[in-house]
């Protein structure tokens, strides 16, 4: 197994159940609970130096999952040109996501996550079975579907274990 596929399998791993479609929408429910529970002060909270804020990591999940959504999409219409990465750190560095209300990034979410339940559902069977590349790494169109799914319950298990105990 290559460093791309064990990178890869480590978000796959997080998905709970085969059905990964469901899990998208359990995964988004789940999310959006969590931070609906949070005050602003609470969403402004790293649990160490250097760490991304609560609002900054749900801008991520936003973020990364419109990377994976036209990842997604290009594969399953049949793009043949490389698509390039995306560095996350800049894109949070970026992002003034902690200037922004918590309330506005939660329905940015709630959005996103919507957008990628339409896409994936109404999309054949036979698209998600398509490849392309993406930063140089050749990918199936349904990996990228669970890669968000597995990402968005890798930083749920991430907020459970290491931001939640530090505001209580």
């Amino acid at each position: 197994m290559s460093d791309f596929q064990k990178y890869i399998q480590r978000y796959l791993d997080q998905i709970p159940s085969g059905n990964w479609i469901g899990e998208l929408k359990t995964s988004g429910d789940k999310t959006a609970e969590l931070y609906s529970n949070l005050t602003e002060e609470q969403s402004l909270f790293a649990y160490a130096e250097g760490k991304w804020s609560l609002k900054e990591l749900l801008l991520h999940l936003s973020d990364t999952e419109r990377v994976f959504q036209y990842r997604l999409l290009a594969f399953a219409r049949g793009e043949k040109a490389g698509l390039p990465g995306f560095d996350e750190e800049l894109y949070a560095s970026n992002s003034f996501a902690d200037k922004r209300s918590l309330e506005s990034l939660l329905e940015e979410y709630k959005l996103v996550r919507k957008s990628s339940q339409i896409l994936i559902e109404t999309m054949e069977p036979s698209a998600l079975k398509n490849i392309g590349t993406a930063n140089g790494n050749e990918l199936v169109a349904e990996t990228i579907g669970k890669l968000i799914v597995g990402h968005n319950y890798h930083h749920l298990n991430i907020i459970e274990e290491r931001y939640l105990p530090g505001l209580k």
